[in-house]
């Protein structure tokens, strides 16, 4: 026990030394926390929350497809002798593009052609005997038998000179098909095959392709709740359409909604949707992967403020107001949209408030704040 208290009392001179030596070399001594009103102020950014129209924007992923398409294939067999286009040209509607020989349809249409010249002249000898065989009828010098064969022959080469005329249309349309020509103003993609190549009309490889990128459309996909408010907004005025490159910043080219698809997907839950552009520019191309975004409307006198000032609580979402003396207080708000940098808020905030934007990881209620720079009030979310 005697051992115990002379521990204790050496660590009570301990103590007490240390404390004198403190004291002797200047050291302050705490008495308590700093209060937050004596805290030095807080270097911060700020806005200011005001009243606008902010637009109502729905965003999806599109893929970009043309407007035309059409992968040109020979619909006869045969060499191909020339191709009449560039890789990547443009071609108007009705241009050749390319010529599979066509001496073997030619020869086919004149061995029809004679066939019916052939058929013609003995179908005139039939009818020259039908008059004279009608005329020795009525004179008893021939049989009603010998009438009625040759009223047969007449009706027989008739006949064929309509066989022949069927022999020649499908000889002159191969003909034709020898000929390919551009379906509609498009340009032209790569070569699949060169002259000189024997190609058929049952080959599954395009000699090339002919696609129209000007104009052009996008399809996108969006929820399909958004589908009653996207058909109410197209029954009352055409509904713009943006489209963005993959970094969401870039913008390619502005367009009209052309109509929601007739179906839900079920499997997603999402309705597809197709928007047609200009693409003076070219910036479209068939195949690519775009953000599109829909207007459907905008939403008038709303306080908006810019989404760096929202901060998120264990209670929901809450701003630093700034108040009198630059002091700031937390402001819980309610949010009922969130547009881009936007937060359109439905309450909790007015007209006019001063909020925090920059510098909140420092801030409690009551801080000083010093402002450093005041940011512009937001503005309408898009054009």
């Amino acid at each position: 026990m005697s051992v115990k208290i002379n521990l204790a009392l050496r660590s009570g001179r301990c103590a007490m030394y240390s404390l004198a030596m403190v004291l002797a070399l200047g050291f302050p001594v705490m008495s308590g926390a700093q209060s937050v009103s004596d805290a030095p102020a807080v270097p911060v950014t700020v806005t200011t929350a005001v009243r606008s129209d902010v637009p109502i924007w729905l965003r999806g992923l599109g893929t970009v497809q043309a407007s035309f398409s059409a992968q040109i294939r020979s619909r006869v067999d045969g060499a191909l002798i020339q191709v009449s286009v560039r890789e990547g040209q443009d071609v108007k509607q009705g241009d050749l593009l390319a010529v599979i020989d066509p001496r073997p349809y030619q020869a086919i249409l004149d061995a029809a052609t004679a066939r019916k010249q052939q058929d013609q002249a003995q179908l005139a000898n039939a009818a020259a005997d039908l008059a004279r065989y009608a005329s020795l009828v009525r004179q008893d010098f021939a049989s009603r038998q010998q009438l009625e064969t040759q009223q047969s022959m007449v009706k027989q080469f008739t006949a064929a000179i309509l066989g022949d005329e069927a022999q020649i249309s499908a000889a002159q349309l191969n003909l034709t098909f020898c000929h390919i020509l551009s379906p509609f103003d498009g340009r032209v993609g790569l070569r699949n095959v060169d002259p000189g190549n024997i190609v058929h009309a049952a080959e599954a490889t395009p000699i090339l392709s002919v696609t129209q990128v000007n104009p052009i459309a996008v399809t996108f996909t969006l929820p399909q709740d958004n589908l009653p408010a996207i058909m109410q907004a197209m029954a009352k005025h055409p509904l713009d359409v943006v489209v963005y490159a993959g970094n969401n910043v870039t913008e390619l080219d502005r367009g009209v909604l052309l109509t929601p698809d007739n179906t839900i997907d079920t499997t997603t839950g999402t309705i597809k949707l197709k928007a047609t552009f200009a693409n003076a520019h070219l910036s479209l191309w068939p195949g690519q992967f775009v953000n599109a975004r829909l207007l459907l409307g905008t939403e008038t006198n709303v306080v908006a403020v810019s989404g760096a000032s929202v901060q998120h609580g264990p209670n929901g979402l809450f701003v630093y107001q700034v108040g009198q003396n630059n002091t700031v207080s937390v402001q819980p708000i309610q949010v009922s949209r969130q547009e881009g940098d936007l937060y359109v808020v439905s309450s909790g905030l007015d007209d006019g408030s001063v909020v925090v934007t920059g510098g909140q990881s420092r801030l409690q209620a009551g801080s000083r704040i010093a402002v450093r720079d005041a940011r512009a009030a937001p503005v309408k979310s898009g054009s």
